[in-house]
C-alpha cells in the first residue's frame, strides 16, 4: 500500500514503512516518537523494532491487533477509549519529549497561518463550483481570517500525533491505539483536537464528536474554548484543499466544496 510519503508492507507480525527519498525528517520524527511511546506509554502505539538500510529510510514496527476506525460516528465507548488514548499521549513527560529532540509538530499554528496566507492568496478559478458565489464568499472570509487570525497563543506542553485521520486509529473492540506519527511532536492539546475534529476524513462522516471527544481527552473548559478558536484555521486549510484543481477537490464528490464553505462560514458566525 502506498501513500504520498511512504509505502507500507504489512506482514503477520510486523509493518515495514518505507519513506520516500525526500522524507528523511518524517522518518526520524516517527522513529523517535515510537521510542518515546514504547518507554512512557507502552501499548499506545506500535513498538519500534528496527531500522533497515535501504535507498530511502525504513522503519519496521510491530503490527497492532484490530482494524482502523470505520468512516462512521464513534459510539460512546469508542469515544471514551480514544479520549483515554489521547490523554496518555499528552501525559508523556514533557522533559522526555524535549530531551528526545523530536521538536514541534509539523504545521504548528504560526507555520500553518503563513502557509495558508500563501495558498489562499493565489488566484483560483471557481467556475467549476456548483455555487461559485458561496465559495468566493468563503474564500474571501478565509483570506481575511488568516491575514489577522484571532488565535490563542500556542502552549507547547504535550506530545501530539498531528494526523488523527480515522485510518490512523486502530480499534480492537476495547482499546484505541494510534499509528502514523511522522508529523507529530510537541504541540498544544487544544490545537490538536481542533485539527482532529476538522480533518475532512473525520468531519464528513461525523466520526469524532466535537464536544464529547475533547472532554474524553481531558480538556478543561478553557482548553475547549481555545480548541474552538483554532477550528476555523483548520477549516480554512480544508477549504484551500477543496478548491478546484486541488487534491481534496478531486477526491470528493461534487458539492463537498460548497458544503465545506458553508461550514467554514458557520464557524466564523457568518451563516
Amino acid at each position: 500500500m502506498q501513500t504520498s510519503t511512504h509505502a507500507l508492507t504489512i506482514g503477520a507480525g510486523e509493518v515495514r514503512k518505507e519513506f520516500r527519498d525526500d522524507h528523511d525528517a518524517e522518518a526520524e520524527r516517527e522513529w523517535a516518537i515510537l521510542g518515546l511511546l514504547a518507554e512512557h506509554a507502552p501499548g499506545l502505539a506500535p513498538r519500534p523494532l528496527r531500522r533497515e538500510d535501504a535507498e530511502t529510510p525504513v522503519i519496521v514496527m510491530e503490527r497492532l491487533r484490530g482494524e482502523p476506525l470505520a468512516p462512521r460516528p464513534l459510539d460512546a465507548t469508542q469515544t471514551q477509549a480514544l479520549g483515554a488514548s489521547l490523554r496518555r499521549l499528552y501525559d508523556v513527560p514533557f522533559e522526555a519529549v524535549s530531551a528526545s529532540g523530536v521538536g514541534a509538530r509539523r504545521h504548528g499554528a504560526r507555520e500553518h497561518v503563513a502557509i495558508l496566507v500563501e495558498w489562499l492568496g493565489r488566484a483560483h478559478d471557481l467556475s467549476d463550483c456548483a455555487d461559485p458565489a458561496l465559495v468566493a464568499e468563503a474564500l474571501a472570509a478565509a483570506r481575511a481570517f488568516v491575514a489577522a487570525p484571532a488565535l490563542p497563543e500556542p502552549r507547547l506542553t504535550a506530545l501530539g500525533i498531528a494526523d488523527l485521520n480515522p485510518a490512523n486509529v486502530v480499534w480492537d473492540g476495547r482499546v484505541a491505539r494510534l499509528v502514523d506519527f511522522e508529523d507529530g511532536g510537541l504541540s498544544d492539546p487544544a490545537y490538536e483536537l481542533a485539527d482532529h475534529v476538522e480533518h475532512l476524513g473525520s468531519r464528513l462522516p461525523g466520526v469524532y464528536d466535537v464536544h464529547a471527544l475533547p472532554v474524553a481527552a481531558g480538556l478543561d473548559g478553557e482548553d475547549r474554548e481555545r480548541m474552538e478558536a483554532y477550528r476555523p484555521l483548520f477549516a480554512a486549510f480544508w477549504l484551500a484543499m477543496l478548491l478546484p484543481g486541488n487534491g481534496a477537490w478531486r477526491r470528493n464528490p461534487p458539492g463537498t466544496t460548497e458544503a465545506h464553505a458553508a461550514h467554514f462560514m458557520a464557524l466564523l458566525g457568518r451563516h
